[in-house]
């Protein structure tokens, strides 16, 4: 049986970069907007003030939210179970029975495989949904992948 332990392995180092990437990038169009309707429009201070909170706020976003994203993200593997910790503000723990796997995707978005990074998801019979590792390195997402595979094959069970 498995304890509540947080799981053992963090996901790739590189996640750290991805995150701020994708965070920075999400921040582009607010940012051009409002420098475009400060040069252009007929505003004063509000708009400047906008302006230097949203430089904050992004700056804030993409310098703290991948360091944190990347302590909590975790994932194991066992004979028996896949467990994984995720997300930031709300934290959430899954484990997911191999005798309940049903199927095991590997996906990657053209930032990650800039990074790369792959995420691997692990369909179940569960009404909750597929358990999800995100920003793994690409070697580890396949090889887990295929492990996973081959211990559902061998596993007892119907996956429902």
């Amino acid at each position: 049986m498995l304890d509540l332990r947080p799981p053992e392995n963090l996901v790739s180092s590189r996640a750290v970069l991805y995150w701020a990437a994708r965070a920075a990038l999400g921040w582009l169009v607010p940012l051009a907007a409002e420098v475009l309707w400060q040069r252009f429009g007929d505003v004063g201070l509000p708009v400047t003030i906008l302006l230097i909170a949203t430089a904050v706020l992004a700056l804030a976003h993409v310098i703290v939210m991948p360091e944190w994203r990347y302590r909590v993200h975790r994932w194991e593997t066992t004979p028996d179970v896949v467990y994984t910790q995720s997300g930031w503000f709300n934290q959430e723990r899954r484990i997911a029975p191999v005798s309940r796997i049903q199927t095991v995707d590997t996906e990657r978005g053209p930032i990650e495989r800039i990074f790369g990074l792959a995420n691997l998801t692990v369909t179940t019979a569960s009404a909750r949904g597929p358990v999800r590792i995100h920003a793994l390195d690409f070697t580890t997402a396949q090889r887990i992948a295929a492990e996973l595979a081959a211990r559902t094959q061998a596993s007892v069970g119907d996956a429902t």
